[in-house]
């Protein structure tokens, strides 16, 4: 039996009982699917068209983390967010919008200025450890994600003796240190591709379902990635049918949330998944 979980969102009770869906909505002129990088012109078309398709909560990012990625400082990254931030709150008040930091001074200005809904951190934490209370004092879901150093060296940090042990560790922790910041709702997200090789991350990928015992709502984030176009030795834009293939084993494995680039697709091979399994639980 697939495990449910709730959390509250703009103080409404949200059941994960389906697959949900968070479009990246990344305003940074770095990442690494340059299919996904938005400028502030283009910003309102692509928030429309992920909400038409069926995006769940949008995720907004002005630091890109991928291996290698410059680092910028506060001030930039609240000034690529602005604008996204800007038309999210005139245009659609109470659409779920998670933003994409590791600094508490980011995650204040975007709740306080914004009514941002969820803090999606890349470092659990660890990067800036102040950033759980504010999480915690506005109330709202942490989604914690496992990484090693920096997005500057955390792909020279890949050595595990068991990874699932490690990470299961990682997030016990984790939820002593969310729940003693008065965090009520934390979401855990193991990392595909930080501070992680390919085999790794296929390796966690199989052994997703060993997370459900940390009682969590797992999101994953594969969308596009290393671990399917360096596998398949293709480009970031050719490799959507990997991704999919991806999503479909990690919502079998335990998923509840999937962070993508592509919607539509993802949304017709969530409601599949979620048909096959309230069927034939």
């Amino acid at each position: 039996m697939k495990q449910t979980h709730s959390i509250k969102i703009h103080q409404q009770l949200v059941n994960l009982d389906r697959p949900y869906i968070m479009a990246v909505l990344n305003v940074t002129p770095d990442s690494f699917y340059e299919g996904s990088r938005v400028t502030p012109a283009g910003i309102e078309q692509r928030v429309a068209q992920v909400i038409s398709e069926g995006a769940d909560w949008i995720d907004v990012g002005g630091y890109s983390s991928r291996p290698g990625a410059d680092d910028i400082s506060p001030k930039t990254e609240k000034e690529r967010l602005m604008p996204a931030l800007d038309m999210l709150a005139s245009e659609y008040p109470q659409y779920p919008v998670s933003v994409d930091t590791f600094r508490a001074d980011v995650a204040n200005w975007a709740i306080e200025n914004y009514n941002v809904a969820i803090i999606n951190d890349i470092s659990g934490g660890h990067l800036d450890p102040e950033i759980l209370e504010v999480a915690g004092q506005h109330g709202v879901p942490y989604i914690g994600m496992h990484m090693r150093g920096t997005p500057q060296n955390m792909q020279q940090q890949t050595h595990y003796d068991d990874i699932l042990r490690e990470l299961t560790l990682y997030f016990a922790q984790m939820s002593e240190r969310a729940s003693s910041a008065g965090i009520s709702d934390l979401i855990i997200d193991p990392g595909f591709g930080f501070a992680k090789t390919i085999d790794d991350n296929y390796l966690l990928l199989q052994r997703l379902r060993e997370l459900l015992v940390l009682n969590k709502p797992i999101l994953v984030g594969m969308s596009r990635k290393s671990m399917v176009y360096k596998m398949l030795n293709i480009r970031p834009e050719d490799s959507l049918h990997g991704t999919i293939a991806l999503h479909t084993m990690a919502l079998q494995n335990g998923a509840s949330i999937i962070r993508v680039h592509d919607v539509s697709p993802a949304y017709q091979m969530a409601a599949v998944v979620n048909k096959t399994q309230k069927q034939y639980d």
